[in-house]
């Protein structure tokens, strides 16, 4: 793949190669808002590391080793823990304090800060979003819950389609500075491109339907709920009490509203802590983080019928959605949260092991890519059964 030439720009930051600087300098690019972290509590413990090129990984798309599929999906940087100890590393386009940008990976944490509000009283998922964002009312969202908007089950007009130029996702990128100014009308700022999403003719709830802007008005909900800016309490909630090893960061709009769908910026390091955290149910460091039953509420209550209708069916046939998380089996022990251009936490309970991945993959959602790292992901799980 060989080092991008660092000339990004907020034109072409997401187009490869210009994305491999790009992915990992959105601070230069972007506005962004810190999440600062208090000293680490200590540095990830090194165990027994896994010989990545005589690892087979046997897939539809034929046979290679682990270290070939690290390079065929352009890993930027790859980490796995086995019971907390680090058994595979690779720093390839970015080091160890590098913040990559983990696109909708940013859900998946955005989600357990809500469910540590809903546990201290502050969010009641089963209340309509207007209870606490009134600002919805005429959207999409006036009649929707709190869960609704977790489980990608809100009745709504939007396509997700990152590559039509003058689509929803482009206006949507206009509003959040993410695209140069002028090259297509958007709204002003985040929250309000999210209240002017028109309600589809469906009911809530009826099917899964992946929306991005979903999980920014999450973002806005747990402000209001909280009285406390989203960095804010991302800070003082998980990064500073897991002692993270860096600050990470979130782009935020000209008005300031943080991009809580995709735009958190996380070091590799830190990344994996998180997914340490959810695979022990919440706990990091002997420090409660995330509510046990919030974890378990993910991998348990998934609606299997909502996601059969939905439009993400072939890539986990059997899977779930729930709080922002992918369940793909539930008769496996995997946990997943997924972002584009190859952005990845994979946990499997059973085998004790988290894996993360942030990547700079040409094409924003890859399903042969996708395959091969989940492939790769349950290769690496069983070798360490």
């Amino acid at each position: 793949m060989g080092s991008a030439p660092q000339t990004a720009t907020l034109e072409n930051w997401r187009e490869h190669p210009y994305s491999v600087w790009g992915f990992t300098h959105v601070d230069s690019l972007i506005p962004v808002v810190a999440v600062p972290t208090a000293p680490p509590l200590s540095p990830l413990r090194q165990g027994k590391p896994l010989d990545l090129a005589r690892l087979a990984i046997v897939w539809a798309g034929g046979r290679r080793s682990a270290e070939a599929a690290l390079e065929e999906t352009y890993t930027d940087g790859f980490l796995v823990l086995k019971d907390g100890e680090v058994v595979a590393e690779r720093l390839i386009n970015q080091t160890a304090d590098s913040r990559h940008i983990v696109f909708s990976v940013s859900k998946s944490i955005t989600a357990a800060l809500a469910g540590i509000l809903v546990k201290d009283g502050k969010l009641d998922p089963e209340a309509l979003v207007s209870r606490y964002v009134p600002e919805v009312e005429g959207s999409a969202y006036a009649d929707a819950t709190v869960r609704h908007v977790l489980d990608m089950a809100v009745s709504i007009r939007f396509v997700e389609d990152y590559l039509d130029p003058q689509g929803d996702v482009a206006r949507y990128r206009a509003a959040m500075g993410w695209n140069p100014p002028g090259a297509i009308q958007g709204a002003d700022g985040i929250n309000a491109f999210v209240t002017s999403l028109p309600k589809a003719d469906h009911p809530h709830g009826r099917r899964f339907h992946y929306v991005s802007p979903n999980s920014d008005l999450l973002g806005w909900i747990i402000e209001r709920a909280a009285g406390e800016s989203f960095a804010g309490l991302l800070s003082r909630l998980v990064w500073k009490p897991m002692g993270m090893a860096h600050d990470a960061c979130i782009t935020v709009d000209r008005h300031g509203a943080p991009r809580t769908a995709g735009g958190l910026c996380v070091s590799l390091g830190d990344l994996a802590r998180f997914g340490e955290m959810m695979r022990n149910k919440g706990r990091f460091n002997g420090q409660r983080i995330v509510p046990e039953e919030w974890v378990n509420d993910i991998l348990r209550n998934g609606d299997a019928t909502a996601w059969s209708r939905g439009e993400m069916v072939n890539l986990f046939p059997d899977g779930r959605y729930r709080s922002k998380w992918y369940v793909p089996d539930p008769s496996s022990s995997v946990l997943c949260a997924i972002g584009i251009h190859g952005q990845w936490i994979y946990i499997d309970y059973d085998a004790g092991m988290v894996a993360v991945k942030q990547s700079s993959q040409p094409v924003p959602d890859d399903e042969a890519l996708d395959n091969l790292t989940y492939a790769m992901f349950q290769a690496i799980a069983d070798e360490l059964r």
